[in-house]
């Protein structure tokens, strides 16, 4: 089925369903999860994998076969497996341990980043993993940086591309979406978005030649799926915006400057950095408007189906452009068919 055919196909709130990634309670489906599976019944587009997520290897991929099962559309299935501190398979018996991004970069040999993506790849392929938020591409250059750290490949732009450009590509070539993270550039910052809205004073020549340059190198190489941070950039925006709600910076630099014709994921949408800010509608109309693709919610709690109704009612009231809608779930489709073969005849 061709893309546009099976776009045609969606209703407006299977469209703006396939536009959120949840996360959910549990290591098996039952009555414990059922707006999961409510959700993915009404057309979700992705899930996020978590630690209470996964006990076993054999569990994970049972569990996200019967997830599959029940999608209309094949579902992002993902995860941040970073390496290091950011691991998810920490309840697992005898897990494989992963060198941190920071820790790879000590070593000064990119194949090293190499071959552990290929392990990882294989780790993730047999859980039904089909999407990875890795390489973390922020360059390192605030020593005091709460968030990053080693989970960076260092300090030096130069040094984060000759070791996240291994890992992206291995990724791509095992068909795993590798989500290049967090644009423009989480580096710099003082404070954990986790908590707050982290504000960069930095100059647009900074921005571009030390925190941007990965990214820029990462779409020239082909990466499909980039995620926004929620920290306000003061050369992009004087209005107090993060990234993940900023014109600016999502459309007018990341899409029609740098030529990025991928996905635009949110980082989670829970985060200090967006609701103490904002009401979740409020973030996911601004999102929307400002160029986010889809949107990270950890949970999948009554809220969120409450706020795809309220997305959907304001498209009807000609508040939010359906054509809006469209461009976005056309790309999350092209991005499954070339990872997931969504036009083989099943859906």
């Amino acid at each position: 089925m061709k893309i546009e055919k099976l776009l045609d196909t969606l209703s407006l709130e299977q469209k703006i369903f396939q536009m959120f990634i949840l996360g959910f309670s549990g290591v098996s489906l039952g009555k414990d999860n059922l707006n999961i599976q409510k959700a993915v019944r009404l057309g979700l587009g992705g899930i996020i994998l978590f630690s209470e997520n996964i006990r076993s290897y054999s569990q994970a991929a049972k569990l996200t076969q019967n997830l599959q099962k029940i999608a209309k559309i094949p579902l992002f299935i993902s995860i941040d497996q970073e390496g290091g501190k950011v691991e998810r398979t920490g309840n697992v018996k005898n897990k494989i341990k992963y060198l941190s991004p920071g820790e790879l970069a000590a070593g000064e040999n990119p194949e090293a980043a190499r071959i552990q993506a290929e392990i990882m790849s294989k780790e993730l392929k047999f859980m039904g993993i089909n999407m990875n938020f890795v390489p973390v591409i922020d360059v390192n250059t605030n020593p005091d940086n709460p968030i990053i750290g080693i989970r960076s490949f260092g300090n030096n732009p130069d040094t984060v591309i000759k070791f996240a450009k291994p890992v992206y590509e291995t990724f791509i070539k095992n068909k795993i979406i590798p989500v290049v993270k967090h644009f423009p550039g989480h580096g710099p910052t003082g404070e954990d978005s986790h908590l707050t809205m982290p504000v960069v004073e930095l100059d647009m020549e900074e921005l571009e030649n030390i925190h941007i340059k990965p990214f820029k190198q990462a779409i020239d190489d082909g990466v499909n799926a980039i995620m926004a941070n929620h920290a306000h950039y003061k050369a992009f925006n004087k209005e107090g915006l993060p990234a993940s709600l900023s014109h600016a910076i999502l459309n007018e630099y990341l899409r029609e400057k740098l030529k990025f014709k991928g996905i635009v994921i949110s980082d989670d949408m829970v985060m200090g950095g967006i609701k103490n800010y904002f009401t979740g509608y409020e973030a996911c109309l601004k999102g929307i408007q400002a160029g986010i693709d889809v949107f990270i919610y950890r949970d999948s709690s009554e809220e969120i189906f409450e706020l795809a109704k309220k997305l959907c009612d304001a498209v009807k009231k000609g508040e939010l452009a359906e054509d809006k809608i469209n461009e976005s779930v056309k790309r999350i489709l092209i991005c499954k068919e070339k990872f997931m073969s969504i036009s083989n005849g099943r859906f």
